[in-house]
């Protein structure tokens, strides 16, 4: 009878544990995307991988799509007439090249800028606004520059995921952009110094960087865009840059937004009667809503930018005057 032996149990753990770390390695140097990794370390977030270049990513967020507000998504991508893309791009400030045209917008969409992820808005810098969205020097000027001086704290307006941490050699200087749970990506150029690394999840308030005047710029400002889909929308049509805060958790996005010169449809806090709003409960349904309300699911639909179709979600506002 032959008898085997158990080998040093303390030994063969560390042999299986060398075997596997091998392993993991040669497996995870495939998904790199033919970055080198030097290095992985295992931590409460997740696998983070090192690269040579000295920057580092979870593997889990290689797989991610981009997509952090999955009801709008599907809402763009059920309209065949705008074939809008959604990248996630660490390199490139726009993930469409341009190619998301603004006069394909023909319906209302409707977005909740402060719903349950977002955590509120914060103003990303308390200062005078110098210089706002339109017609500048020859060509559009996609955002709001606001004073500061350099080295002031810069903060992520609503909670988000870091897209892009890096210099831009187009005019932007130290950019960071952040897309958020809302379904909006804000950017914030000309800083001196990043705060923050791609695919980093920050809350609204949050620093991610600091004031400067890198790139095309004249004097120290924050340069503050808010856009749709890669399309650059009018800021001072969504926040109360005086008052620092968001004009209405209900934004109505329409071609109107992204013009210069133009003029809402529709913003509650401007107009003069108001609006009514329903919060979604368990159970809702769009016809319960319409008859509760003396209107149509029809009318429910224009003044919201939904389908009869859309799911209700618990807890949003629902505009049934």
């Amino acid at each position: 009878m032959i008898i085997f032996r158990p080998a040093n149990s303390s030994r063969m753990q560390k042999t299986v544990m060398r075997l596997l770390s091998i392993f993991s390695f040669f497996v995870i140097s495939l998904f790199s995307f033919g970055q080198k990794v030097v290095d992985t370390l295992i931590t409460d977030e997740g696998t983070m991988l090192i690269f040579a270049n000295r920057t580092w990513e979870y593997l889990e967020d290689q797989n991610f799509d981009g997509v952090l507000n999955s009801r709008l998504h599907e809402e763009i991508l059920a309209d065949s007439s705008l074939d809008y893309v959604l990248g996630w791009d660490h390199d490139m400030c726009y993930t469409s090249n341009l190619s998301n045209d603004v006069n394909k917008l023909k319906d209302t969409i409707w977005l909740c800028v402060q719903d349950d992820f977002s955590e509120g808005f914060v103003m990303p810098f308390k200062g005078r606004v110098t210089s706002g969205f339109g017609w500048r020097r020859g060509r559009n000027h996609n955002g709001t520059d606001i004073d500061l001086e350099t080295g002031d704290t810069v903060r992520a307006a609503w909670s988000g995921k870091i897209r892009y941490a890096k210099y831009n050699t187009s005019g932007f200087g130290n950019l960071v952009v952040i897309r958020h749970y809302n379904g909006l990506e804000t950017f914030y150029a000309h800083l001196s110094k990043h705060l923050v690394v791609p695919n980093q999840l920050v809350k609204a308030g949050e620093p991610i960087g600091l004031g400067g005047n890198t790139g095309h710029s004249y004097g120290s400002h924050l340069h503050f865009e808010v856009r749709f889909y890669d399309i650059p929308m009018n800021p001072e049509k969504v926040i109360d840059f005086k008052n620092g805060k968001i004009l209405d958790e209900n934004l109505m996005v329409h071609r109107g937004l992204f013009r210069p010169g133009s003029s809402t449809s529709y913003t509650a806090s401007n107009s003069s009667g108001g609006g009514k709003y329903h919060r979604i409960r368990s159970g809702d349904t769009l016809g319960a809503i319409a008859r509760k309300n003396r209107t149509t699911v029809s009318k429910l639909c224009q003044l919201n930018g939904i389908r009869p179709t859309t799911i209700l979600q618990i807890g949003r506002n629902l505009r049934v005057r």
